[in-house]
Order: structure tokens, then sequence, then C-alpha cells
């Protein structure tokens, strides 16, 4: 196998991981999946950078590799609004499937990143050929709007303290183990919380004193009296 032939197939693989990394894909069978391995190229980002501007022209869909990713809106007076922060596996631009219109959000990348993008038009001829492929999409707009609307229901509803205290209840869960780890920066957290990172700092502090939490870092938070958060 000459060098080229080598680079090649190794692109392939790459992709090939990347792209059975998202739940939309990992019910095709390997052939299905090689066709879309064809369609998929890989873009990389440092840390801080803009992947797209609210306004931009979308290319597709843009699948994460690796890396965390923030996806954000700007309000009028220029605060950020944290939409929700991708992991690997997760995918963003998929509205631009169904519909010409530019970005409403920003994407920021919160360390490097490794993405795999499919241009709109081969995206929109896969779903037309696997129509699963769109039940899948479907199912996952139905999750985001849903968890756009608890959080909403929470911001109007509850407490900084109470938002506070259930948020670190969920990761606790998502990560299954009381030492947990900030997926975000606290003032990305006071944005996705609907409050400051002031009030963030305060009310982890306070829970501190309490003695329901250990602060080991600005990132790493162990719960030790998780009941007490869940009555908060």
């Amino acid at each position: 196998m000459n060098q080229e032939s080598h680079c090649e197939l190794g692109a392939k693989e790459h992709h090939h991981s990347c792209v059975a990394l998202v739940p939309l894909f990992n019910h095709l069978d390997e052939q299905q999946m090689d066709q879309i391995v064809e369609l998929a190229y890989s873009v990389n980002y440092p840390r801080g950078e803009t992947i797209y501007h609210s306004g931009d022209r979308s290319e597709g869909l843009y699948i994460l590799h690796k890396g965390r990713i923030k996806v954000y809106r700007l309000s009028e007076n220029g605060k950020e609004q944290l939409v929700r922060i991708l992991e690997p596996g997760d995918f963003t631009g998929e509205l631009s499937l169904f519909d010409a219109k530019p970005h409403d959000a920003y994407a920021e990348t919160l360390e490097g990143v490794e993405l795999c993008i499919i241009q709109r038009d081969e995206m929109q001829q896969l779903l037309q050929k696997h129509p699963a492929i769109s039940l899948k999409m479907l199912t996952e707009f139905s999750s985001r709007l849903a968890d756009t609307e608890q959080r909403a229901a929470r911001i109007a509803m509850e407490s900084a303290e109470t938002r506070l205290a259930l948020y670190l209840a969920d990761l606790s869960e998502e990560q299954q183990q009381l030492t947990v780890e900030l997926p975000m920066s606290r003032k990305d957290l006071a944005s996705h919380l609907g409050t400051t990172p002031e009030t963030i700092s305060r009310k982890l502090s306070a829970f501190e004193e309490q003695g329901w939490i250990h602060q080991a870092s600005s990132k790493t938070l162990e719960i030790i009296d998780l009941d007490s958060l869940l009555l908060v």
C-alpha cells in the first residue's frame, strides 16, 4: 500500500469513528455508514475560536468529534445567553437542513475541537434516502425543546439557589458520581441558569458552609449531602 492510499484509508477510518459517534447514524449498517463517511470532511479549531456567527450561512451538519463547543445567543444589550454545550457525538447546524435561513446563534470552542462536516445538499440527499435519520433528528429536536422548556420553567419559578442545587444533582446523576466536573465556566453556568457569576460563586460558598459540597477547584465539586441539596 502506497503512502497516499494509506493516508486515504486513515482518513476514512477517522471519519467513520466521527460519524459513528452520532446517534443519528448508529442504526445504519456498515455499507450505509460508509456512504456517509465518504461525504464528511474534518476541520480543526483552537480554543476560543468562533465556528460560526449569528447571521452566517450554514455549511451543513457539524458533528463534534473531539473537544467541547458552546452555542449561545446575544441579547439586545450584548449579554450571552447560553443555549447548550456540545460534547463529542453532538451536532449542530441541523436546522439549515430544513430551512436555508442563516444561523441564529454563535458557536465557540471551549477547547481545541475537531469537527466532521457534511454539506447541506449532500445531507439533504441522505435524509431522503434514509428516512430513519430524519426520525432520529426529530427525536433529538424534541429532546432539546423539552430541555429548553424545563430550563425556562425553572428560571421563571425557582430561585437561583434552587436552580443551582438541582443542576448539581442532575450533573451528579449524569456523571454517575458525587465528585462532579463542571462542563462549563461559571460565567457560562450563570448564563445557563439565568443568573450572574457572582450569584453562582456566592451560592456555592453558602452550600460549602452548610457542609453540602466541597469545592476542590473552580471546576471540581464534591457533593457531600445530596439530600440537602435536593431540599433547597
